[in-house]
């Protein structure tokens, strides 16, 4: 059997060789359903890998991240990239409901730090967190230290941590976050 692949909300970011699903009949689009409408029409455990972009702001992503876990195979890996909280995104589209921080997902991966740890909150746990970076915009020329904060502030976990809780976020706000979760 050939693994499957995911695109959740993919709007025209059709990737061959996935089953693209979108809200909208779009050209490209395999599957219209609204993600907010569970449990998604998939069977447990179908998808080795799962794409949800710039999507979770728009949704109450809890319940949408628990039947993502459900729908994904044991080892498969679900990429998300949302917008971080000091994007100017989120002030810019009216349908943003959520602002993310690098350590959100913490709460939804086993054996993340004991200030994370609200595994009785959830009755499902990602096994861990293969990726977490924070994004910065270089499309203009204005933000050409953007290129400087990027790699330095994803050098380690403690630097993103430091990068969210202080003024340098304010100075350099980020663009979004990119994580990837592992079943």
């Amino acid at each position: 059997m050939q693994p499957q692949k995911l695109n959740v909300g993919c709007g025209t970011h059709i990737l061959p060789g996935w089953i693209n699903l979108d809200v909208k009949q779009i050209p490209g689009v395999d599957m219209v359903h609204d993600i907010e409408h569970l449990p998604l029409p998939f069977a447990d455990n179908q998808f080795d890998e799962i794409l949800c972009q710039d999507v979770l702001e728009h949704v109450e992503y809890i319940p949408v991240l628990k039947d993502l876990h459900r729908i994904l195979q044991p080892g498969g890996t679900l990429s998300i990239r949302v917008p971080h909280f000091t994007s100017h995104h989120n002030f810019v589209d009216p349908t943003h409901k959520k602002m993310f921080s690098i350590n959100t997902y913490d709460f939804f991966v086993k054996n993340t730090s004991e200030q994370h740890d609200r595994s009785y909150y959830f009755d499902f746990a990602f096994s861990s967190c293969q990726s977490a970076h924070i994004l910065f915009d270089h499309g203009s020329p204005i933000f050409f230290l953007n290129k400087v904060m990027q790699p330095l502030v994803n050098r380690s976990a403690r630097m993103q941590r430091i990068f969210e809780s202080t003024a340098w976020s304010r100075l350099f706000p980020a663009l979004n976050i990119q994580v990837t979760l592992v079943k």
